[in-house]
């Protein structure tokens, strides 16, 4: 049984030390701390990735009402787009970007999603783990562990930085997710820990800086555009470390420096609608228009 691990740095030591894949490591973790046994953690996997699935399904040809309708009908439109032949990113991104936009699509429209690691970042991973499954044929078990190593990554995250947009901007939630997604995608590739510790620490550097403004305050807009962005993010991540690229900061010093960034950020853009996107004339108009009747809107917007 593996010990236990804090950081980046201490997982990778295990992984070497027991020659065995990140997923591995993590889930002995994980039965040390939960108590559960391999059979019961992988049954929870198989719930939690069925909420996945579904989600990443549900609008791709039925758009779903939500408060405002900002992004209703984004994902069916994203999907069509994917097999029309004219894409410029090719139909395997248009779709990875069709799924995930339909998570978001879901939780907008107050559907149940599964917050990875936050339901503003709920489309990421899901999009990434069913794009990887479907064009490296993998079975069901497979697709699982990929997911344990996201959990592990995320956890990692949450123990060492934040995934709160409240607290680091929005590259604590989509940036975590395309790095959750970008380890997963390279274990599940077959690529050797330090491989996957790169795509991770590649996808959060794309992300660091990157402001939470959620254009009525509503998780929508920017929100969905950037899980589709920030699924692509994931891939490309994974395409370097697989290429070869090594990062030459370690992860456990990235994750920290997207901790400080996010702490850098004044406060405006955290999350409060009050600075970036939230705060163009724009943004204001959909506010009154979609919060009229609403009492607490002079609430919200001070």
């Amino acid at each position: 049984m593996s010990g236990m691990y804090r950081n980046f740095e201490e997982l990778l030591d295990l992984a070497r030390k027991e020659g065995a894949p990140l997923w591995r490591i993590i889930l002995e973790n994980e039965m040390q701390i939960s108590g559960k046994s391999e059979e019961q953690i992988f049954a929870r996997l198989e719930k939690t990735f069925g909420v996945m699935e579904r989600s990443a399904s549900r609008a791709l040809e039925t758009p779903l009402s939500s408060v405002g309708g900002l992004i209703t009908g984004v994902s069916s439109r994203q999907n069509a787009y994917a097999q029309s032949g004219r894409t410029f990113c090719g139909a395997a991104l248009n779709r990875l970007m069709a799924l995930a936009l339909s998570c978001s699509e879901v939780n907008a429209s107050m559907g149940k999603i599964c917050a990875a690691p936050t339901a503003g970042a709920c489309g990421i991973v899901p999009a990434v783990l069913i794009v990887v499954r479907d064009q490296l044929g993998l079975t069901r078990d497979e697709t699982l562990k990929g997911l344990i190593t996201a959990s592990g990554v995320g956890a990692i995250i949450m123990a060492n930085a934040t995934v709160s947009g409240a607290e680091g901007g929005c590259q604590a939630e989509c940036g975590t997710a395309a790095a959750m997604a970008a380890a997963a995608a390279v274990e599940l590739a077959g690529g050797p820990p330090e491989t996957a510790a790169d795509a991770c620490c590649f996808a959060l550097m794309n992300a660091m800086g990157l402001v939470c403004d959620p254009v009525a305050g509503l998780v929508q807009v920017p929100c969905a555009q950037r899980n589709a962005s920030q699924a692509v993010n994931a891939l490309l991540s994974a395409d370097l470390a697989l290429g070869g690229m090594h990062s030459i900061i370690p992860p456990d010093e990235v994750i920290g420096a997207m901790y400080s960034t996010g702490r850098m950020l004044p406060v405006q853009l955290r999350e409060t609608a009050q600075g970036g996107l939230a705060a163009t004339p724009t943004a204001k108009r959909l506010f009154q228009e979609i919060f009229r009747e609403n009492p607490l809107k002079d609430s919200a917007e001070s």
